[in-house]
């Protein structure tokens, strides 16, 4: 008897658990996806949080080199990043695009297009692919509890440290053997195939989002004068501008060349990504007022 009580005990125990958890799902919204423990992880959290929160109004799709304009640096509300780190700026076009809602303005990253779709990335995040809210409950609740714990700055948080960093000089870091090694990559691929191929594949979400009421704009972040040049960086510039080659089309980066500085040549130290993040955003005010 006393193990016929244990049984049920554990029985009821494990109903409550999932009962709670099937709360925690419906809760917190579908698009929820359990992390992996692997460097997709920002990954993961960055797309779930998408799916599960109200559709922002602009919307940032990009490569690692989009990913360090952090969203706290950005005084714009409703503002989302969804660029991937070590990913390719058409998987998070892809994902957007599938959506049943899509945000007011969907700013697209031109600088590396060279990497193929993550269609795992796509079949997993795209509208039909969910699974029922009921049979993922666990996933659901371990997913929220990660969220919330890692919940990103908001822009009022940091406003007066990043008054303060753009405020001090540029950094002095030397920064040469991480510039020459990757000049040595850039100059080595070419990466003709692979952008023809993304740059109409871009062409053709964007004549599909916008049918559908937003808006889409393309943008180019600076490299290190020593990368711009390269092979990679050239043929890529090449390529898109000729697919795409009407201004209206394109999100001026206005900004002092002097006061950037590159941890590597390619990806902006974080005093420069906020003055390029305040660039976009004085550009952007501009794109939507229509001036």
């Amino acid at each position: 008897m006393s193990a016929v009580r244990w049984l049920i005990k554990c029985g009821a125990g494990a109903a409550i658990v999932l009962i709670a958890c099937g709360f925690a799902t419906v809760r917190f919204g579908g698009g929820l996806q359990m992390p992996a423990a692997t460097t997709r992880d920002g990954t993961l959290v960055t797309l779930s949080r998408y799916l599960r929160e109200p559709v922002p109004d602009i919307v940032l799709v990009g490569s690692s080199i989009t990913f360090r304009l952090k969203e706290e640096y950005f005084a714009t509300p409703g503002l989302r990043n969804l660029a991937l780190a070590g990913g390719s700026p058409v998987t998070g076009l892809e994902i957007v695009a599938k959506q049943p809602r899509l945000p007011g303005v969907i700013l697209v990253e031109a600088n590396v297009l060279a990497r193929p779709t993550d269609a795992a990335l796509v079949k997993r995040y795209s509208r039909g692919d969910i699974e029922p809210l009921f049979f993922r409950p666990v996933r659901a609740a371990v997913a929220a509890y990660e969220q919330r714990l890692h919940a990103p700055l908001t822009h009022e948080q940091v406003a007066l440290d990043l008054r303060r960093l753009v405020g001090q000089p540029p950094g002095d870091f030397d920064n040469r053997v991480y510039v020459n090694h990757a000049l040595q990559q850039f100059n080595a691929e070419d990466p003709t195939d692979v952008v023809q191929f993304n740059a109409k594949r871009v062409e053709e979400l964007i004549r599909l989002v916008e049918q559908r009421g937003a808006r889409v704009l393309l943008f180019e972040l600076p490299y290190a004068e020593p990368i711009e040049g390269s092979r990679f960086a050239a043929t890529t510039r090449e390529i898109v501008h000729a697919a795409f080659p009407d201004s209206k089309r394109w999100l001026p980066i206005e900004v002092n060349r002097s006061e950037l500085r590159w941890a590597d040549g390619v990806h902006l130290d974080e005093r420069s990504a906020v003055i390029v993040t305040q660039a976009m955003e004085r550009a952007l005010a501009l794109a939507r007022t229509g001036k």
